[in-house]
């Protein structure tokens, strides 16, 4: 740390000061700053193949059902779904565990709305539990928003954090619960060496645009367990079991669903990413390492508590000051440095990842006519923006840092100046 004590450029920039972070990247998006002759070759070979639908062929010759092996010898679960979003995956992955009308489904208070919206779109209420300095769900929270009507806890890893997942088994455990992993910014990361997503009664997965790798839009449904599965195969296609009649015979009987298939334009995109997402993660984790040595001996700040640090994917540093008018200005500051970064919440601007922000969910807004699901919440169910004081709290006070693969080390040392810099002055 000896090479970061002196700081030779005092004065902010913020303030008339040099600021001190050179070599921006020119994005700090992951997998498609990737893109190129390997994912042209793949949606190439799909387009020439002339034959976009995955059923009705052999899975060889299937880019979506080549990418579902590929990603099962990835995260290690018996059972891998293509889908069409991280969306559907989650809401196929509920009716697989079973969710259905009136139940309730616990989710933190920071995540994106499609987590809650999922919920909803089941016909469950979503109860929202607190977050606590891991940035992840609660578990002490959880345990406390457990009612007769719970079915499901629905753990997050944001900004590819490892949730405490020793802790939210047991609670599952202890009350006869499922538990769904969102690891929809997670992917590639684990909890003390099991892959995100095995680890629950399933996990979910994202490949939209802003993800560690994309197909544009997809998703994935992961487990072990063959029921959830069927359900959720199911669920995803209306169909599924008439296009899988003569190689599958399923142990449920077929029921109504919707259309979340992947086509293999899709599937041939993530399955050329698939092979990049380690080299990705590898450089991010190396960088955020780097980062932590660079701060970690401040007293200004105090670091994102990291349940994993191992299974960290390293997409962000995080870390809290003292008030949220200084997580603003600490902010701000960082930004005339040259360094991307921001405060975690603002009630003036509408960030869906966090509750507050959740207008729909907040004002029980539905398409249907009735009202669907709301009547059904029970009365303790309420919302309001005060609801959970401790997440509001916490990311008030907390400064996010996004992190790319291409990120030069000249950038991350002068992001380390800079954060040195603006922590001594403010």
């Amino acid at each position: 740390m000896t090479e970061h004590a002196i700081i030779h450029n005092t004065a902010l920039a913020i303030d008339g000061g040099l600021p001190c972070v050179p070599d921006k990247p020119n994005s700090y998006l992951h997998g498609p700053q990737e893109i190129g002759d390997e994912e042209i070759a793949e949606v190439t070979d799909a387009l020439r193949k002339q034959n976009l639908f995955r059923f009705l062929k052999d899975p060889a010759t299937s880019a979506t059902a080549q990418f579902e092996t590929a990603f099962q010898k990835k995260v290690l679960t018996e059972h891998v779904l293509a889908v069409n979003s991280g969306t559907s995956a989650l809401i196929a992955a509920m009716i697989g565990l079973g969710v259905s009308t009136g139940d309730e489904v616990i989710v933190p208070g920071y995540t994106y709305i499609a987590t809650a919206a999922a919920a909803l779109a089941v016909g469950a209420i979503p109860v929202i539990a607190e977050i606590d300095q891991s940035l992840t769900l609660d578990p002490v929270d959880v345990e406390r928003k457990i009612t007769p009507r719970t079915r499901l806890i629905v753990p997050v890893h944001m900004r590819g954090a490892p949730c405490q997942m020793d802790e939210l088994m047991a609670v599952t455990r202890r009350h006869g619960l499922r538990l769904l992993e969102d690891c929809a910014q997670a992917n590639g990361g684990s909890y003390h060496g099991r892959p995100l997503g095995s680890i629950g009664d399933a996990g979910v997965f994202s490949f939209q645009h802003f993800k560690i790798i994309t197909a544009g839009e997809g998703g994935v449904v992961v487990t072990n367990d063959r029921s959830v599965y069927e359900r959720a195969a199911c669920y995803h296609d209306s169909a599924y079991a008439f296009w899988m009649e003569k190689r599958q015979k399923l142990s449920i009987a077929p029921f109504l669903g919707e259309n979340y298939r992947m086509s293999d334009l899709n599937g041939a995109l993530a399955l050329a990413q698939l092979r990049k997402r380690d080299t990705i993660l590898a450089s991010l984790r190396a960088i955020k390492k780097r980062l932590i040595n660079g701060v970690s001996d401040l007293s200004g700040i105090e670091l994102q508590n990291m349940p994993d640090p191992a299974g960290d994917c390293g997409v962000a540093l995080a870390f809290f000051v003292e008030s949220s008018e200084r997580a603003k200005r600490f902010a701000q500051a960082l930004r005339a440095e040259g360094m991307s970064a921001g405060s975690m919440f603002d009630a003036g601007f509408p960030d869906r990842h966090v509750f507050y922000h959740w207008d729909y969910v907040m004002q029980r807004r539905s398409p249907d006519r009735h009202g669907h699901p709301w009547p059904l919440a029970d009365d303790s169910v309420r919302y309001d923006r005060d609801m959970c004081p401790a997440t509001t709290a916490l990311l008030r006070r907390a400064v996010a840092v996004p992190l790319t693969q291409r990120m030069s080390q000249t950038h991350v040392d002068g992001c380390i100046q800079a954060i040195r810099k603006v922590n001594a002055a403010l």
